[in-house]
């Protein structure tokens, strides 16, 4: 049955109450263990917490309770309108940029996939008011008219949405994993300098010699140099095509213009140009250089290269993972030395200038060798994530309106 043949309810019908959270500011506690959330933290079904997400004395948490459940489906309606999380059980006050949909069955499982359909998405921004900041209004979302299939129908859809959701969230956790364990290899060897002797004892810590370095003010080990980051690899800054040869139907090159275009760890090209500037080639990292700073993957194919972003390619693959983690070691460095009034970023002199710590080349050899099958790993499996990401934004809409059906689970 299509989404056009489903009977269509008002979905405050389904809840047993739509709300948001406090229009007012609570009092903040660090030593409180109860989060002050707003629809920023939502984020792919999930409540994510920042540096900066704040925490409310639990005296706020007993007067402004909000009985949230596993059937609730939360929603940001304030600036970014339409992302999403379900309640994980945590101690949270909402904050007015977040909305509670306490659907009465599981169903707010279906919905978490209806919502995000476009033509969805683009009616909430739509009827959203405020010409600066956009707030979607909680009798709108009352009112708002949604289909509602039969419970096995929706069932067998979410499941088979929500299984691609897992393995691309198993596949993050893994890679995740797999980049702790080469940052921990990194640390280690290049920043402890307990990085395996001629006897295989951990060179610092056995006694291993020590200099002082002018450049970087404090003792490396001995025959290791400082160098700058252009000496070692070419470094590309994006140059944005003209406007008018930007387009969405895949024709040209695709064009990487910032963070919007990261996504699971890789490069997704929302749109494509006909007349690219500059390039990054396969296996080059493109590093996020203008306003959200540091973002740093790499590139499994020719994108274009707009002015948000830049590419660093190793002279020699050897060093491609080393300076992989010299760059990551950088962001913060980069982070404080970003200019600009508006739109911060960094300039060509602060990424090729970098300082680069380097050891002999036996050694950079020895953990190419050492990490490279966890980065290539890493890669195989983001790649895997592109593809299903791909497939489940295109069934999303084919089964909403019937092109695609799935049989009924059980």
């Amino acid at each position: 049955m299509s989404i056009n043949k489903w009977k269509k309810v008002p979905l405050e019908s389904l809840c047993h109450k739509i709300g948001d959270g406090l229009h007012g500011t609570p009092h903040y506690d660090e030593s409180s263990d109860v989060l002050f959330i707003n629809g920023n933290n939502f984020k792919s079904g999930k409540i994510l917490t920042f540096k900066d997400t704040k925490k409310v004395a639990s005296i706020d948490y007993k007067s402004h309770y909000i009985e949230l459940n596993d059937n609730t489906l939360l929603l940001s309606i304030n600036g970014t309108i339409g992302n999403m999380a379900f309640y994980n059980n945590e101690k949270v006050i909402l904050g007015k940029s977040a909305a509670y949909l306490n659907f009465k069955t599981e169903i707010n499982q279906f919905y978490y996939y209806y919502f995000q359909l476009k033509d969805v998405q683009h009616y909430f921004y739509n009827v959203a008011t405020g010409s600066t900041i956009k707030n979607l209004g909680l009798e709108t979302i009352q009112d708002f008219e949604v289909p509602y299939p039969d419970e096995n129908e929706w069932r067998a859809i979410t499941k088979i949405l929500s299984d691609l959701d897992k393995k691309i969230e198993l596949n993050n956790k893994i890679n995740a994993e797999l980049e702790a364990m080469a940052k921990l290899i990194y640390d280690y060897w290049f920043v402890q300098f307990d990085f395996p002797d001629a006897n295989g004892k951990s060179y610092k810590s056995s006694g291993g010699k020590m200099v002082y370095n002018e450049i970087l003010k404090r003792e490396i080990p001995d025959g290791w140099e400082v160098k700058e980051l252009y000496s070692i690899a070419k470094n590309i800054m994006g140059q944005s095509p003209k406007g008018e040869t930007y387009n969405s139907e895949r024709i040209g090159m695709p064009l990487l213009n910032g963070p919007a275009d990261y996504k699971n760890g890789s490069l997704y090209g929302r749109l494509y140009t006909t007349e690219p500037t500059r390039l990054c080639k396969k296996d080059d990292m493109v590093l996020c250089i203008r306003a959200t700073i540091g973002k740093l993957v790499y590139s499994e194919g020719e994108f274009c290269l707009g002015r948000g972003v830049a590419a660093v390619r190793p002279n020699d693959k050897t060093y491609s993972e080393l300076i992989y983690f010299l760059l990551k070691q950088e962001i913060e460095r980069f982070k404080k030395q970003a200019t600009g009034s508006i739109i911060k970023g960094i300039t060509k002199d602060d990424l090729t200038n970098s300082k680069c710590l380097l050891p002999k080349e036996t050694l950079v050899l020895s953990f190419h060798e050492k990490v490279k099958p966890m980065f290539d790993k890493q890669r195989l499996q983001k790649e895997e994530n592109q593809k299903l990401t791909e497939l489940r934004d295109w069934l999303l809409p084919m089964l909403m309106n019937g092109q695609v059906t799935v049989k009924e689970s059980a």
